[in-house]
């Protein structure tokens, strides 16, 4: 029995064989907006998300991943937005959010060709606008969490591929990502004594928030799977020290509610990896991705490929890994195939493994090399030593 997409991603994530090993790559807002003919503006303001990444999937005859979104109903704010274009091709969104705390302020551009940049983050003053920050961010009630997008987005995917619902991000990206000075002043926050016990009491409840979003979708939708993603919150940037103080707990808590409910835990990771891939398993996460190569990564081919491997130990499937730009951008055909068979040979015999990109194709990328990643995962079907046939046509059926 031949595997539909969202089943081999399921598998890959579950531990189990399929028939070929899924193949990822992570089409986020560039290609698909690419083969819509559509700019980003329209992108990300007028078409469906999920919709979009099935018509990129279903064209390249590939697995993959998605997220859809639905958030907790806070009725102790109000806000507006205001538009203004800035020129033919740039829109800048300014926001105000009022509660009974104070009144917050941000705003971001979108240009044609990028997707949206913050340009003004809500907590300029940590005294004065961090508790209705709070209130705005974490005043929701998850358990009143409107649940039918989710549905509705999961109904609509079928079998294309793994659509999961989008959690959040960790700790640090959460509270640093709204802090005017983005990351560099949320590093000095984090490194501020004084400021320690209020950061400890949001941490918590950052957590507890997680937690009871996690809880809603598991026990409110058919959805497998649950993703929480990054922006600064990695080796590279925050380090890993600061990462598992800060981060690594509210994951790992958030990891225990959705494998209590028998749902599956994806986390986005990028840039550096290697010092805390031993963490991923030791957590309970059922996916990583990506383990980017060098320079933004630093997955030194085959070989530590083989290290991650091991470190993960059968507990928690590597999805990525083909470089986006060096091999799918500049590269040929036979550089992409390469990194296909070192992903491949490093995992063999185990099916913890999903063949995806270094983080998101660039609308740069050949629809050549694309095929080729696709068409040399392809080649490496299961051996006979690595599962049973009969085995491998039942870990293809649906599970009831």
């Amino acid at each position: 029995m031949k595997c539909t997409g969202k089943k081999r991603m399921l598998n890959a994530y579950r531990g189990d064989f399929s028939d070929t090993p899924a193949v990822a790559p992570e089409f986020w807002y560039y290609y698909p907006a690419k083969l819509l003919g559509v700019d980003m503006i329209e992108f990300q303001r007028d078409v469906s998300f999920h919709q979009a990444l099935k018509t990129t999937f279903e064209k390249f005859g590939c697995e993959g991943w998605g997220v859809a979104f639905a958030g907790a109903p806070n009725d102790k704010v109000t806000g507006r937005t205001e538009d203004k274009w800035l020129d033919d091709d740039t829109l800048e969104v300014r926001h105000t959010t009022r509660t009974p705390r104070g009144i917050l302020t941000s705003a971001s551009r979108i240009s044609r060709d990028e997707p949206a940049w913050e340009i003004e983050r809500p907590i300029k003053d940590i005294e004065s606008d961090l508790p209705a920050w709070e209130i705005a961010s974490l005043g929701g009630d998850p358990a009143a969490m409107d649940v039918s997008p989710l549905v509705k987005a999961w109904e609509e995917v079928g079998d294309a591929y793994l659509l999961e619902a989008w959690l959040g991000v960790p700790f640090f990206d959460f509270f640093a990502g709204a802090r005017e000075g983005g990351f560099e002043a949320g590093i000095f926050d984090f490194m501020n004594p004084d400021l320690e016990p209020k950061l400890r009491e949001l941490q918590a409840r950052y957590a507890r928030q997680l937690i009871l979003a996690a809880r809603r979708i598991c026990e409110s939708t058919p959805l497998e799977s649950l993703c929480i993603g990054c922006s600064w919150s990695c080796n590279s940037l925050v380090g890993p020290v600061l990462w598992r103080e800060w981060d690594k707990p509210v994951i790992k808590a958030v990891a225990e509610e959705v494998r209590r409910h028998g749902r599956l835990l994806h986390v986005h990771f990028h840039g550096k990896c290697m010092e805390t891939v031993s963490d991923f398993a030791e957590m309970g996460i059922d996916c990583v991705c990506p383990f980017e190569r060098p320079p933004g990564g630093d997955v030194h081919g085959l070989g530590d490929l083989r290290t991650i491997a091991k470190l993960l130990r059968g507990q928690t499937t590597m999805s990525g890994n083909v470089h986006t730009v060096e091999t799918l951008i500049r590269g040929g055909e036979q550089d992409v195939r390469r990194e296909v068979r070192e992903v491949l040979e490093a995992f063999a015999g185990n099916p913890r493994v999903i063949v995806g990109t270094g983080d998101q194709v660039g609308r740069e990328t050949p629809e050549e090399n694309l095929f080729a990643l696709m068409d040399e995962a392809r080649k490496h079907t299961r051996r006979s030593g690595d599962v049973e046939p009969d085995a491998t046509a039942d870990a293809c059926k649906p599970r009831r």
